[in-house]
């Protein structure tokens, strides 16, 4: 295969630093062809304009990462494998590189994808990148996956993880190829976009990350939960879309002080990854199922939940912060969740489809994985787990600042049109 063209087909890995596949391929000595397919389906899906204008940004991150190695990122629109395939047919390409994907509509895409390279005899191989350690490296004796985090936490932590690649010197891709044009997220998405939202991209994610780690590492132990000072990393949204590799993150982290609180919060995503990668139905059904539970059909508390009207000032300050942007403090996200299905036993799937409209970092392992957890239907050792609002905002929100910034500000419009934010669209680079 030494010398012929290979096409990097990007997912979840909206990066040059770090990526295995990429790596790989330019290793090979060939032409290399990135490509990334839009499927309008899911940009166009109700809820999803955070994430697509996420996307967009981070699509032209990436092309100009990529030009200035020499190379392109080719843009195409429709279904990924018919797309791919006619690329493979337009370059000649003897294999085509992926991250490894776990989630069941990534796993889908992939086994289409293996058909249609084996008809063609064209090699698929699946590469690192999407997580630290993937979902079936290790397991515990007499099962296919860890269902309680602290043993999963001790295992991934002695584990050996793979070197960290470099990004490359020069992406040489094969000439005479139209890279197809970086659309406007109005195109895509014309529901409201939260106006306060991170811009997404690899260069604006290891920006973040570096920052981060030199100025608030140290004392993330001992503040993360701070409402107010607001001391976690922000960067969940870089790592959902792959614009940091969490290998990486580990990698910086992991001898700097006060770093294995952090490292062990970036694990629970890894073990949520291996949940969902056992348990495909996460999103849907009970991952422990309470017999004799029951929830209420309370369509109006669920409606002024989602909009910040409950009359519990620190649920609604939470559900505030996540309209205006795209994001919510980890300690809101559980304040918030136990209130909807503890306290008005409202189903967890409701809550958890708002966040998903919402959240820019809506990864589906983690999502559903923490909202069930919350629920007592998932991971959680403690299944009557229930959390006392007023102490949580007496504890973690002592002054009432976290309160007053994000209910200061709940008459005006949180979310706006895309396209009357000026600064949005993209460039080409």
């Amino acid at each position: 295969m030494n010398g012929d063209p290979v096409i990097v087909l990007f997912r979840d890995d909206l990066r040059v630093h770090d990526n295995p596949a990429l790596a790989a391929a330019v290793r090979a000595g060939g032409p290399v062809a990135p490509l990334f397919v839009i499927d309008e389906r899911l940009c166009s899906a109700p809820g999803s304009a955070n994430r697509t204008a996420f996307l967009v940004e981070a699509l032209a991150d990436l092309r100009h990462s990529l030009q200035g190695l020499g190379g392109q990122l080719y843009l195409r629109t429709g279904d990924p494998v018919e797309e791919t395939m006619r690329l493979v047919a337009r370059t000649g390409a003897r294999a085509v590189h992926v991250a490894e994907g776990f989630t069941p509509r990534a796993r889908r895409v992939q086994d289409r994808l293996e058909r249609a390279c084996r008809l063609e005899r064209v090699e698929l191989p699946a590469f690192p990148g999407t997580s630290v350690v993937p979902p079936g490296a290790v397991v515990p004796s007499g099962a296919d996956h860890y269902r309680v985090f602290t043993p999963y936490w001790r295992r991934w932590r002695t584990l050996p993880h793979r070197a960290v690649e470099r990004a490359p010197r020069q992406v040489r891709t094969p000439i005479g190829i139209p890279p197809g044009a970086i659309p406007a997220v109005e195109s895509l998405s014309t529901r409201p976009l939260s106006p306060d939202r991170a811009r997404g991209g690899e260069t604006a994610g290891r920006r973040a990350a570096e920052r981060w780690i030199r100025e608030s590492l140290t004392s993330y132990s001992d503040r993360h939960d701070d409402l107010l000072g607001d001391h976690t990393s922000r960067l969940s949204p870089y790592l959902h879309f792959g614009c940091i590799s969490v290998n990486e993150l580990v990698a910086q982290a992991a001898h700097e002080p006060g770093a294995e609180s952090f490292v062990r919060q970036l694990c629970w995503r890894d073990f949520h990854h291996q949940v969902l990668a056992a348990f495909p139905a996460l999103a849907e059904r009970d991952y422990r199922p309470r017999p004799g539970a029951t929830w209420s059909e309370d369509e109006p508390a669920l409606r002024a939940w989602k909009e910040g009207r409950t009359g519990v000032p620190i649920v609604d300050a939470g559900m505030h912060q996540l309209l205006a942007e795209g994001w919510m403090h980890n300690r809101a996200r559980l304040i918030v969740a136990s209130y909807l299905v503890r306290e008005r036993r409202v189903h967890w799937r409701g809550g958890a489809a708002h966040f998903m409209d919402w959240l820019l970092d809506a990864d589906m392992a983690s999502n559903y994985g923490n909202w069930q957890w919350v629920a007592g239907t998932g991971n959680d050792t403690r299944p009557n787990r229930r959390l006392n609002l007023a102490r949580q905002a007496q504890r973690f929100d002592p002054s009432g600042e976290y309160v007053r910034r994000y209910l200061a500000g709940r008459d005006r419009a949180l979310a706006r049109d895309p396209r009357d934010d000026p600064g949005f669209a993209p460039t080409e680079r």
